[in-house]
């Protein structure tokens, strides 16, 4: 069933999603929460944008137009009205393509580009289509996903993305071979007596090495949300993602 919801405490923003399909999830609001937009920044571009979370939360934090490219068009007609809703046609540039197919001409092209991946090897189906192609790698696989990055980013631009600490080692892996140089890396817990569930990284395209890992990120203590969680989730985090 088509809904629509508020974008969390993001004042003013509104977001279409679809009950029957993958929700957009916290992965998704701290990776947005997690880039660093610096003045030279001009272009970013979020790959598997799904119905458009992350370019929404940016678009509060940016004046600079983010392109976004999904896959699904059923998806992207859900993030297509989320744009004219929220009156960002001019701020938001929504590509209904295959990232490949999309990278083509793109050589160089991008500052920053972000994903969120689907961290599923296994190509498991459910009953919706939209929920196998946002969890499993059935149309984007982490290799292809590293690749076509390193080929739009320009030098010294920046990949940030989101993983399940399942796949960490094999994610520096791929980034270091493709000399995608892991420059920040920040490890999410849900709580101070569980292990780190998801990781955040920013990754320098030719980058020097050097490697700065972050305090941990605490979503609660004593089952009570932490203040920076409490932030990210009302759109009042100030921290990051921020003009330099």
């Amino acid at each position: 069933m088509e809904v629509l919801n508020d974008l969390l405490g993001y004042k003013n923003i509104k977001i279409y999603q679809n009950t029957d399909w993958f929700s957009f999830t916290l992965d998704s609001v701290l990776l947005a929460n997690f880039v660093t937009i610096l003045k030279s920044t001009k272009k970013i571009l979020d790959i598997g944008t799904g119905t458009g979370v992350i370019p929404l939360i940016l678009s509060t934090k940016t004046n600079l137009k983010i392109d976004a490219v999904e896959i699904q068009e059923e998806v992207a007609n859900l993030f297509k009205k989320s744009i004219n809703y929220n009156h960002l046609n001019d701020r938001i540039n929504l590509i209904v393509d295959d990232i490949l197919n999309y990278a083509k001409n793109k050589n160089n092209y991008y500052d920053i580009v972000i994903c969120n991946p689907p961290y599923y090897r296994d190509s498991k189906i459910n009953n919706e289509k939209e929920k196998t192609i946002s969890r499993h790698e059935n149309t984007l696989n982490l290799d292809t996903l590293i690749k076509v990055s390193k080929k739009i980013l320009k030098n010294n631009g920046k990949l940030y993305l989101v993983y399940n600490c399942d796949r960490f080692l094999e994610l520096l892996d791929k980034l270091l071979s493709n000399n995608l140089i892991p420059k920040k890396i920040r490890f999410v817990h849900d709580n101070l007596e569980k292990s780190a569930s998801m990781v955040l990284i920013e990754c320098t395209k030719n980058g020097r090495l050097g490697l700065k890992i972050e305090k941990p990120f605490i979503l609660n203590i004593n089952n009570i949300n932490t203040s920076e969680y409490e932030r990210v989730l009302t759109g009042d985090d100030n921290s990051e993602p921020k003009e330099l």
